[in-house]
């Protein structure tokens, strides 16, 4: 029997799947839902049918999880704005929830059926780490859009449809306080709002028909470990505030870099792992395409003289033959991952360590599953909830030679 979009079915929802939804069956067929938690019995009513499965959203909940809260901000929800994805669960659910999904990945993409040898498993099988200031007001960087009527707002789930907010309930205090939402905008345009971690903040508009700046650019500080970093405000900066200080900890404490030990990072932007690596072990080589980023990490870096920028795409870089010996390799790869081929030619210099930043599970688990085959092992792995409210989490993973 063929469902139409927009029917309502009754369903038991089962597990989480990754893309902040859950996973129900009717009649044999797979449902997707959205705003559904495991275990619970909802009225989910079809938004979208593709092959093989059917999309819905849970519009009534007949049977609620222990989990289920009422969401902080009034635009979360069927129909309405679509960046977060879990403001309907409290945070350790939340949490719990990014953990089972990153087991799941690990476990059909990465191939991995014994946790039992990786450190740090135990704890994130039951909650991803928190960070600091609770799940509400971090977000340091957001990209609204303008309306038809010049509103900004956001995108609904998987719709071009822009609902206008009041306010952005995840958005870092200091965003919320800039004059994006009161004011109105040459429809269709993007407008990004920054507020750097040294109190620097911009607004950026971008035309709709171009996606270019309507202006110049303006400058933002980003501070680190004592070290600031200056760069454009639309070049990428991890957007929770205390991300970079737990990631760059977690890379630091997998490597373990010791005196000599020559270093790659790879997807490096501006060079934040880099200088935390510097101090540790002998040269390191930062590789990334953006101009703007390296040119930024050159200048915040200057006084660090075994750190070296190499303008280049990773794969293109990778397969130059003289580009032979490195012991450790931190590896940060945009959400699609970084893919066999660059895989293969880290594996083929054979680091002692491999430390894998990911923000994406399934690119995660895919090159896991590449690298094993090519001798490397998962043997640790945290993951963060650097996007609190949303689906998105940042998992580090240690790889080492399976037979050093």
């Amino acid at each position: 029997m063929t469902v139409a979009v927009g029917a309502d079915l009754e369903l038991e929802v089962g597990a989480v799947a990754h893309g902040g939804i859950c996973v129900a069956r009717h009649e044999g067929q797979v449902v997707f839902v959205r705003h559904a938690l495991p275990g619970e019995r909802v009225v989910a009513r079809i938004t979208e049918r593709a092959k093989g499965f059917l999309r819905a959203d849970a519009v009534e909940i007949l049977l609620p999880s222990p989990d289920r809260v009422i969401p902080p901000c009034p635009f979360a929800g069927p129909g309405a704005c679509g960046g977060c994805d879990w403001q309907h669960a409290d945070w350790p659910a939340q949490r719990r929830l990014k953990a089972q999904v990153l087991r799941e990945q690990l476990t059909r993409l990465g191939g991995i059926e014994d946790f039992t040898g990786i450190d740090g498993f135990a704890d994130l099988s039951e909650l991803v780490e928190a960070l600091p200031g609770g799940p509400l007001s971090w977000r340091t960087r957001v990209q609204y859009t303008a309306g038809p009527d010049g509103r900004a707002g956001f995108h609904r789930h998987r719709s071009a449809d822009i609902v206008p907010v009041d306010r952005c309930r995840i958005a870092h205090p200091a965003i919320q306080s800039l004059p994006v939402l009161d004011r109105h905008w040459p429809p269709g345009s993007a407008v990004e709002a920054v507020a750097s971690s040294t109190g620097d903040t911009a607004v950026v508009a971008r035309a709709s028909r171009t996606g270019r700046p309507t202006g110049a650019v303006p400058q933002v500080r980003e501070s680190v470990a004592g070290r600031e970093w200056s760069l454009d405000a639309t070049g990428f900066w991890q957007v929770h505030p205390h991300a970079v200080a737990a990631f760059t900890g977690a890379v630091l404490q997998m490597l373990r870099p010791a005196a000599g030990e020559r270093a790659w990072d790879l997807y490096g932007g501006a060079g934040v792992f880099a200088a935390a690596l510097a101090p540790h072990c002998g040269p390191v080589t930062v590789v990334e395409a953006d101009a703007r980023a390296v040119s930024a990490g050159r200048r915040a870096l200057r006084d660090l003289r075994n750190v070296a920028f190499t303008r280049a795409d990773v794969a293109q870089a990778l397969a130059n033959p003289r580009w032979r010996a490195v012991d450790l390799v931190v590896l940060d790869p945009p959400r699609s991952g970084a893919g066999r081929p660059v895989v293969e030619a880290i594996a083929a210099r054979s680091p002692r360590a491999v430390a894998y930043v990911a923000c994406d599970p399934a690119a995660f688990g895919r090159d896991v599953r590449t690298f094993g085959e090519l001798g490397y092992a998962l043997t640790a792995v945290r993951a963060f909830d650097s996007f609190p409210m949303t689906q998105h989490f940042e998992t580090i993973g240690l790889l080492s030679p399976a037979n050093p």
